[in-house]
Formats: C-alpha cells, structure tokens, sequence
C-alpha cells in the first residue's frame, strides 16, 4: 500500500482506515468541487468544511464542534490535539490514502486534513453589530474567492463585522473559508435580508451608510478618511456590475478610490483592502495584535 499503514493496524486509536471513496460514512466530503452541489448539500446539512490544521483550530477556537475529520495518513501524527479533540466531540476520524482521498474529495488533500463541522446558526443583526464602529456590507458578490479575501482584509484591517447579502456567496463554504485563513471564524457576520431596504435599518442603528461606487457625485476615500464617522458602513459590490443603483440611491455617501493609470476600479477584494485601511479606527496596531493577523499577502 502506498499509504505504508496495514489496514489501519498502525493508525492511532479512535482512526477508522478507509479504503472506499463510496463509502456513505464519506458522504458529507464528495464531490466538494462540485460548487452547485455543495450550496445545497452543506446548508441541508447543517455543516460546512474547514480545510488544514491552522483552520480547524480556527473554528475549534470559535467554538466550533466537529461532524468528522479526514486525514491522509502523513499527518494523523502530526496532530494528536486535532484527534484528541474529534475524539472529545464523539466525531469520527477517518483515514486515507491520498489518491482515494482525491477521489472522494475531488482535488488533492495537499494539506493534511478536512474538517466537516457543524454548521453555527447566524446571530442576529443586533448582536452582530452591537458596539460595531466598522462594518463592512457585500452585496451580491458571488465569487467564494472575493468574500474569503474582504474577510481576511476585515480582520486585518479594524472591521468590526461583516454583513452579506441574501444573493452573497457563503462565507463559509470551503474556498472561502481557506481564502480567508480561517478568518470568517474571528470576524462576526451574519446575512442582513431584505436589501436594498437594510440601508435603512443600518442608519437606524446609527451607521452613515458608504457605497464604493462611480458615481458623478461620488467623493473621494481621502474625504471621507480626512472626517471619518463615529460609525460607519462600508457597502461593496458584486463582481462586474458593482453596486445596484437602488443600493447606489439609498446610501448616505456615494465613495470612490482615486486611481490613475487608465484604470477605473479594483477587483472588489483589493478595494475592500484599500478603503479598510482607509477608515481604520485609530489607533490600529492594538487590533491587529488583538485579532492575531499576521499581515496580508498574495497567498491564500
């Protein structure tokens, strides 16, 4: 055997070896790049995955209580607090040969190990944002990629939670939750439904309502950084089409990031980084340490 483990014979106690990718114990890991698929099947669920050890602890520090873990066979050794406490929420352990692994998964488990983990019910939009001073709204971005990245940012950055859309993709599907370091776990969020017409629920609980949009009227970020609210949300569009002109209309400011070079906007990732450093709260470097972000970088 490849794996080199005999039948599960030198597997740790409370690890099962599996061989079939079928098997119906697996069935919360199949077919996981199958993105249409998973939307329905995690929610259904009540789980989402966490992929690597930095993330499983991530959500394990969250509060987060495991389904089952996957582990090819390198690492089961590696991680004997990751086992101990599967063990301790009564998850089974499972173990693979990496090519049964990618069979089952449909990529490669170049990390070491999957998480299926409970799935948290949302808080409310009150607890999400009581003593918010920083709030960041996405609207209809769809790309897992983008939202796992505004997160990170938002961690990073001083935002205090993360609101998303009915039509927004899930933070806590699996890419985005990788993209995100595991930060979607640290940042509280939670979806604000109906919209446009929370604009108006937002300025009730006392936020000026930012919309980063091209807009005639629009002002800069370096205004709006110059004098920045006591509170204040920051609302970003979708991929392409940018922010609805009913969410555009509604908002109190309409703010855009001066730019040169011929270039009229940034992927909604990198300018969500752009104004989040922008209107930081000041003074910043206590948050940062407090949130544990070493920094960002071009790697997920």
């Amino acid at each position: 055997m490849t794996s080199g483990y005999d039948v599960g014979r030198d597997l740790p106690a409370g690890c099962t070896w599996v061989q079939d990718p079928g098997d119906e114990r697996l069935r919360d890991y199949l077919s996981l790049t199958d993105v249409a698929l998973r939307r329905v099947v995690e929610p259904e669920r009540g789980l989402y995955m966490a992929e690597s050890d930095k993330v499983v602890r991530r959500a394990l520090g969250a509060g987060h209580r495991l389904r089952s873990l996957l582990m090819t066979p390198r690492w089961v050794r590696e991680w004997p607090d990751l086992i101990a406490t599967a063990q301790d929420h009564g998850a089974p352990i499972f173990v693979a040969a990496p090519e049964v692994a990618e069979e089952l998964t449909g990529f490669h488990l170049h990390r070491g190990v999957l998480a299926s983990v409970h799935r948290p019910e949302l808080p409310g939009l009150g607890s999400v944002l009581d003593g918010a001073r920083r709030v960041a709204v996405l609207e209809d971005v769809v790309d897992h990629t983008n939202v796992g990245a505004v997160f990170r940012s938002a961690a990073a950055l001083g935002v205090d939670a993360v609101l998303v859309t009915p039509r927004c993709a899930d933070p806590l599907y699996r890419r985005s939750v990788r993209v995100s370091m595991g930060t979607v776990f640290q940042v509280p969020w939670t979806r604000i439904d109906p919209w446009p017409a929370g604009v108006d629920t937002l300025r009730q609980l006392g936020f000026t309502v930012a919309a980063l949009a091209l807009s005639d009227d629009a002002v800069t970020l370096d205004e709006l950084e110059a004098d920045p609210p006591e509170r204040l949300a920051l609302v970003l569009g979708t991929e392409g089409d940018g922010l609805s002109p009913r969410t555009v209309e509604a908002a109190d400011v309409v703010v855009r990031i001066p730019m040169g070079g011929g270039v009229d906007s940034l992927n909604v990732a990198a300018a969500s980084a752009v104004a989040f450093w922008a209107v930081r709260p000041r003074p910043l470097l206590d948050a940062v340490r407090d949130q544990g972000v070493d920094g960002l970088h071009a790697g997920a």
